[in-house]
């Protein structure tokens, strides 16, 4: 087994008397930890078992793979998935000694009856700030607390929320009775983690990109302000408060309120939305990006789906046969430009360098890839499944460039938000968010891949003047938020504990 760091062995005291929710930076050790408390729990009950929840299979792989390399003694250790046949976990079930799962196959199989958690004496949930509303890892965590002879629950994850009110939700759904948090910033952590330097690259939008984004900012402000003056929208006219107004709208209808408002309301909403993402897609992410939405309105409007669409596409034709234009004359959004340049700077320095892009639309993520083997450099995008619209890739796929990552074979990948959570991507030389995301959870799980083992390098695209501004700075408030709900919650347990003379 490893070495325990001074700052894990003092969070395992910890673990070993409560149930714990440790928040950890990426790359500090989350399974070291859960590995050692795993070690401590079987001492003290040899015919015990441990549960490992997981969220994804490739990343049950992963932590069943650390133990067997890691964990001393011998333990029988299964993977459970859905691919296993439910009768067959049962069987596995009752020699079983360690047990990796995804939540579902523990869920599914406990509301059957197939398997008990009664013997189970330490339930560790990893990515834990899932562990909400209906989700499995709740009902799986309820259902340990209320059925196991000596429970143990030990919750896993890098960043909560940054929400009070939900950081309070996942610990109460945990039965939580203590925080473990360090940041990058923390003392004892410190000397483990090298250096991070992080470059905000402004970038300002052509005159004509301006004229056109102020087009569509127009088409917007009409929609919001008709919804306001149909006294159905309060407050700024923000993509969250339309959608929630699109949301409470809708049960009007259902429950019986055809009012002509309330269903023009609903056409104007729907409008707002489509417009919104079209001005979102042409001032942060590529004209790529945009004409492809573009072109589904267009199709959606001559299938005659419905009046709002048709409306739209009205709306947006003369915008939409400039963007066209400046494709044909080979413009693009600043950004491509500048993460261009960078790249081929971060190559010229070192050949064997490695990057992860991080961009939220699969669009914008073949452009830029494209865009990278252009240039001569290895590079590949790495998504998700396939949906209805977008080509994906399986889990074998985004193994096997994993796998080419690792071995050097690819120098940079393009990511979705399938790269910030959870799977075994090794230290890279450079981060690059494309665009910046008001998510405090995602900022910090994209961030820590890098300056781990080496110093590393986070560059943020921020196109100046649009939601990218608003966005970089709302992450930033939420980060700062969430830690000090976290200490906040901490010092309250401990006062309990203290209390109850149990500190």
């Amino acid at each position: 087994m490893e070495t325990p760091r001074e700052y894990q062995s003092k969070i395992l005291e910890t673990c070993k008397r409560h149930n714990t929710l440790v928040v950890l930076p990426t790359g500090l050790g989350k399974t070291l930890v859960a590995l050692m408390l795993a070690k401590e729990r079987l001492k003290e009950f040899p015919e015990s078992k441990i549960v490992l929840l997981a969220p994804t299979r490739p990343l049950v792989e992963q932590h069943y793979h650390y133990f067997k390399k890691h964990f001393e003694g011998d333990h029988e250790m299964h993977i459970f998935t859905g691919k296993i046949n439910p009768k067959m976990r049962a069987e596995i079930w009752k020699t079983a000694q360690i047990i990796f799962s995804t939540p579902q196959c523990i869920h599914f199989d406990l509301k059957n009856s197939l398997i008990s958690m009664e013997n189970v004496s330490l339930l560790i949930e990893d990515e834990c700030h899932r562990c909400l509303k209906n989700y499995s890892y709740t009902f799986v965590a309820k259902g340990y607390s209320e059925t196991a002879k000596n429970p143990r629950i030990l919750g896993l994850t890098a960043s909560p929320s940054s929400d009070e009110k939900v950081i309070r939700e996942i610990c109460e759904n945990l039965s939580i009775t203590a925080v473990e948090i360090r940041t990058r910033e923390s003392d004892d952590v410190k000397e483990y983690l090298q250096k991070l330097s992080t470059d905000i690259v402004n970038v300002e939008l052509p005159e004509d990109f301006k004229r056109i984004k102020e087009e569509l900012s127009g088409i917007f402000k009409k929609k919001a302000e008709e919804l306001k003056n149909r006294k159905l929208l309060f407050g700024p006219s923000t993509k969250k408060n339309i959608l929630d107004l699109q949301i409470k709208l809708r049960k009007m209808v259902i429950g019986g309120n055809p009012h002509f408002n309330v269903l023009r309301g609903l056409s104007i909403c729907a409008q707002a939305i489509k417009i919104g993402y079209v001005l979102e897609l042409f001032e942060t992410q590529s004209i790529g990006s945009c004409v492809g939405y573009m072109n589904d309105i267009f199709e959606q409007a001559k299938a005659g789906k419905s009046k709002a669409v048709v409306q739209i596409a009205n709306e947006i034709g003369e915008i939409y046969l400039e963007l066209i234009k400046m494709q044909k004359e080979g413009k693009e959004h600043p950004k491509f430009e500048r993460l261009k340049e960078i790249m081929l700077s971060e190559m010229s320095v070192k050949k064997d360098f490695r990057a992860i892009i991080f961009s939220q639309y699969r669009n914008t993520i073949s452009q830029i890839n494209e865009m990278l083997l252009k240039q001569g450099i290895k590079s590949s995008r790495f998504v998700g499944q396939a949906n209805q619209k977008l080509d994906g890739m399986n889990q074998k796929a985004q193994q096997r460039i994993l796998h080419d990552f690792k071995e050097g074979n690819i120098n940079c990948i393009v990511a979705s938000s399938i790269g910030e959570e959870g799977l075994d991507i090794p230290e890279v030389d450079l981060v690059v968010f494309y665009e910046p995301i008001p998510s405090a959870i995602r900022q910090i799980q994209r961030r820590g891949r890098t300056a781990r083992l080496k110093p590393g390098k986070l560059i943020i695209l921020v196109t100046k003047g649009t939601r990218d501004e608003t966005n970089y700075w709302s992450a930033k408030r939420k980060e700062k938020k969430m830690n000090a709900s976290l200490e906040n919650m901490k010092d309250g347990f401990q006062k309990k504990q203290k209390e109850i003379g149990d500190f």
